[in-house]
């Protein structure tokens, strides 16, 4: 079979595409350059995207003796991600870009690209795991539970689960780097990622407002109504935070403060006590479904945040807009967040929360 390795210059990419290389596929390795401008320098652990990540995936498909390509879709990303993220922050959610990049960078753009050259395959180092159901492929937690990437995934459909290869599912995230260490793969130690690659200093109000300008408005006491505060943009704020509200705490009553609802379009952001945040009902659209789409109510597992727990649910699709009650409440669910659907191990599908509240 003939695989494009997507090589992010990490260990994880390293290790996967030698895994499918010595399972016997033609390989070609290839760097998605995903900014405009390519910082020269990686940031500790944030950010990605630098010119020496392509150099160090460049060395690793050397090492291997696959062919190796840089594949610009800047544009793409922007659109797609960068765009996306920004509109839905203004509009007062929360969005999750990586949801967004699987599903429309690396499992649409890169999947149609590779196939229109006459691949049949791509190969990421996500962890997660396929197993072939009697339905079909299934998409599945990986082994390690503490790098588990399925909820990222969530977004696939069966048509793309088809053509895609986690090798990484089955093994831990220490074996991996050991195992990179034993080839010779320079990457072996290099810090993981985290936070957003295209905010490599974490700071996501400060670059939300270099794009969105300030747009003050008030911070509003839940519990008695009034105006405890002002903020410079509605968008810096997300449904469950509790720093950087900057409030006078003489005007409460001692009690901490959480952002308990964002409205855009009056610029409000709403503050509460802790037990105002916890919702046990969702709403959400923008369906996307592993297999077969779940018929009447359905007994699943619902995570909500890419490192969150599973909570208990009942879930129902009612035409394009999904409903599901979970068994107990949950602190912090902003609209705009991913929910995504598990049966057991198994990966059901994903859904974008419109509505959080109390059943």
């Amino acid at each position: 079979m003939r695989v494009v390795a997507a090589m992010s210059g990490g260990v994880d990419s390293a290790v996967a595409a030698a895994r499918m290389l010595e399972a016997g596929h033609e390989v070609v390795g290839v760097h998605l350059a995903l900014a405009r401008k390519a910082a020269t320098l990686r940031e500790g652990a944030r950010g990605c995207c630098t010119i020496e990540d392509a150099g160090d995936a460049r060395r690793v498909a050397d090492r291997l003796g696959i062919p190796f390509y840089v594949w610009d879709m800047a544009a793409d990303f922007q659109r797609e991600v960068m765009e996306d993220f920004v509109a839905e922050y203004e509009a007062g959610r929360t969005p999750n870009p990586c949801l967004r990049c699987n599903e429309k960078i690396k499992f649409a753009a890169l999947l149609d690209k590779a196939l229109a050259l006459g691949f049949d395959a791509v190969a990421t180092g996500h962890y997660a795991q396929i197993v072939d159901g009697p339905a079909g492929r299934e998409l599945h937690r990986a082994l390690d539970e503490a790098k588990d990437q399925s909820y990222v995934l969530g977004v696939l459909d069966a048509d793309q689960l088809a053509r895609a290869f986690f090798p990484l599912g089955d093994t831990t995230k220490p074996d991996i780097r050991a195992e990179a260490a034993e080839r010779g793969f320079y990457v072996a130690s290099k810090p993981d990622s985290h936070d957003i690659c295209f905010i490599a200093d974490g700071d996501t109000r400060g670059w939300l407002t270099e794009r969105l300008g300030e747009q003050p408005g008030d911070i509003v006491d839940a519990g008695s109504g009034a105006v405890v505060g002002q903020h410079a943009g509605a968008y810096g704020f997300t449904v469950g935070q509790r720093r950087g509200l900057g409030l006078d705490r003489s005007s409460l009553d001692g009690e901490p403060r959480y952002v308990t609802a964002v409205d855009a379009g009056t610029r409000t952001v709403t503050i509460g006590t802790a037990d105002l945040l916890g919702v046990d009902l969702l709403e959400a659209d923008h369906l996307r479904w592993c297999g077969p789409a779940p018929v009447g109510p359905v007994r699943v597992g619902a995570q909500l945040r890419a490192h969150g727990s599973e909570t208990g649910a009942l879930a129902q699709v009612d035409g394009d807009r999904l409903q599901v009650r979970l068994d107990e409440r949950v602190r912090g669910v902003a609209p705009g967040q991913s929910v995504v659907l598990y049966e057991g191990t198994r990966v059901v599908g994903s859904a974008t929360i419109t509505e959080a509240g109390r059943g």
